[in-house]
């Protein structure tokens, strides 16, 4: 029997064959990671090379503890604002100890993070639902999109959200520096255009190598091109931060929650649509255990703050990367980087790192997902749950305006809350159908119009657990349903598989209600944790009585539909 894997799991039953595609998808990211990392850095308000500090040990603890082939781990722009709104007003203007808290804030994240996964707390994933999550990762393409744009046309970038900044790039179009654009234009011509006709050719790679050899030779960045710029060469010290104490940690651990949080969501929802495509699952509590261990050694290593990066995961995936050797080859590199070819890469335009991620993340923007998530829906549905039958497509939305409106952590706590409330609107409604009789069946007497009903006898069925959010509402619909002619009730509560103290209470008091209208109540087919459920709790000084089928239930009742057939 094969041994279970702790670390490194994405290297099981590695195949010799993969390595190609790993070595040019990690070159492929690794020409994406570095000028994106120092970028980053900037965002974060520390010098650019601690993002390259900070990738380094994240995309290795990542490889070793995660569980996702295709994730990659480093600085991004979204956990990078927010560790700049965090570190900002406790550094004041002291730079050393904002570079200090910063790579404490990624400490204090990487702990949460690894006490998060030990405490198996990865079942928090479940309550982003997939249409969230969908939302999310297209509201996030769109802003990650948004914020490149200014740098493939060479404008001013307008700070604040999507549509501010969507503004912004509308206002200075007159400001399009035509030589930034021509590069940005053919960068990303060769990226889509490789990935089109020759996808097994590095595009992304090809378009760094054009855009740096055109500064070079034509002195671009002289003409109003940016470029990357200086970066410091050499490794990190390694170590604690200094001037950082306990109670610092402290301060930060409740912050890095939320970068947690935000990077958990960001790269769970990379990592699960790259999953789907290869045909393998992600563990929630390792993907906990791998951004923890990721951030704690970027700390550990004077960096910054990571996460799982869509943009890379998706350079990463359209390179054909078959495993997280290809992040340990974008380490090694960056390793090589800092040590000899900083250099290199300050030539590399901005233009053509927009062009890249552009590219790279134009895919996530899944509006035909959106729009089948908006079919979902018919005409039955509206009539119980009006506006609520959309609950998947609305759940998605809210995320999605939520990320263009407010920001990444604000949109995804919105996507989540109107996913919670729209299930608990809908659990709170529940379908009621009466029953009518077929042969040995009772089926919905709404959907079969055409079969015969007793008016004596009203059958119905809650397609839902009961419990305190449905109570009423079930209670008042039964004695909706009943009319003068009504002399039973039963209840099929086949459908029904729980029943709390507040719904039970409801049946004892339907019971009486209907009593007083010369109505019996009864009780078929209970399953599962209703019978013991309704047993347990109190409901008043007669018990409901409970039969195992409908017929039983009926059989007593003059002029039922209750007959030798009607067994189920």
């Amino acid at each position: 029997m094969a041994a279970h894997w702790w670390v490194f799991t994405s290297l099981q039953n590695y195949q010799p064959k993969w390595l190609r595609a790993d070595v040019i998808a990690g070159l492929t990211v690794w020409a994406v990671m570095v000028p994106e990392a120092l970028a980053y850095a900037s965002i974060a308000g520390v010098p650019p090379v601690a993002g390259l500090y900070a990738a380094l040990p994240a995309l290795v603890l990542y490889a070793l503890a995660g569980s996702s082939r295709h994730l990659v781990v480093g600085p991004m722009s979204a956990t990078a604002a927010l560790s700049a709104a965090i570190i900002a007003p406790l550094a004041a203007a002291d730079s050393d100890r904002y570079i200090a808290l910063s790579a404490g804030l990624a400490i204090a994240t990487g702990v949460a993070g690894l006490l998060a996964g030990l405490a198996r707390l990865g079942f928090v994933a479940s309550f982003i639902s997939e249409p969230v999550l969908k939302g999310f990762i297209v509201g996030l393409a769109l802003t990650i999109i948004i914020g490149q744009v200014p740098k493939f046309l060479g404008i001013d970038k307008t700070e604040g959200d999507f549509f501010t900044q969507a503004w912004g790039v509308l206002t200075g179009l007159d400001d399009t520096d035509w030589r930034t654009l021509l590069v940005a234009v053919i960068s990303l011509a060769l990226v889509l255009g490789l990935r089109r006709w020759l996808p097994l050719v590095p595009g992304s790679l090809l378009a760094a190598v054009f855009g740096i050899v055109a500064v070079s030779v034509l002195h671009l960045d002289e003409h109003g091109v940016s470029i990357v710029g200086h970066i410091d060469a050499g490794l990190p010290a390694i170590g604690l931060p200094q001037d950082v104490g306990l109670h610092d940690y402290l301060d930060l651990l409740g912050p890095a929650v939320g970068v947690l949080l935000i990077g958990f969501a960001e790269g769970l929802g990379a990592a699960k649509i790259y999953a789907a495509k290869a045909g393998y699952q992600i563990d929630a509590n390792r993907e906990l255990y791998g951004l923890g261990a990721a951030n704690l050694g970027s700390g550990l290593f004077s960096g910054m703050v990571v996460n799982g990066s869509l943009s890379k995961t998706a350079v990463n995936g359209s390179a054909g990367a078959r495993t997280q050797v290809s992040g340990l080859v974008v380490a090694a590199l960056t390793t090589v980087t800092l040590l000899f070819l900083t250099g290199l890469f300050e030539k590399l335009p901005e233009a053509t790192l927009a062009a890249v991620v552009i590219a790279a993340v134009i895919e996530l923007v899944d509006i035909a997902s959106l729009r089948r998530l908006y079919r979902v829906w018919t005409q039955r549905l509206g009539s119980i749950y009006g506006v609520a039958a959309r609950a998947d497509f609305a759940a998605a939305l809210a995320a999605m305006l939520g990320v263009l409106l407010f920001d990444t952590l604000p949109g995804l706590l919105i996507g989540i809350g109107v996913s919670m409330l729209l299930l608990v609107y809908r659990s709170s409604r529940p379908h009621i159908a009466p029953l009518a009789q077929q042969g040995r069946l009772w089926l919905d007497a709404d959907q079969h119009p055409d079969l015969p009903r007793n008016p004596n006898l009203l059958v119905v069925r809650v397609e839902s657990g009961l419990f305190f959010a449905n109570a009423d509402h079930v209670r008042d619909s039964i004695e909706a349903m009943c009319t003068d002619r009504t002399r039973l009730v039963v209840l099929d509560a086949q459908t029904s598989p729980t029943v709390d103290v507040t719904a039970a209470a409801m049946l004892a008091a339907l019971r009486d209600s209907l009593a007083r209208r010369r109505i019996d109540f009864r009780i078929a087919r209970s399953i599962g944790q209703f019978g013991d459920e309704l047993g347990a709790a109190p409901t008043g000084t007669a018990a409901i009585p409970v039969y195992p089928t409908i017929r039983a239930a009926v059989a007593d009742t003059p002029d039922s539909t209750g007959g030798p057939e009607a067994d189920r």
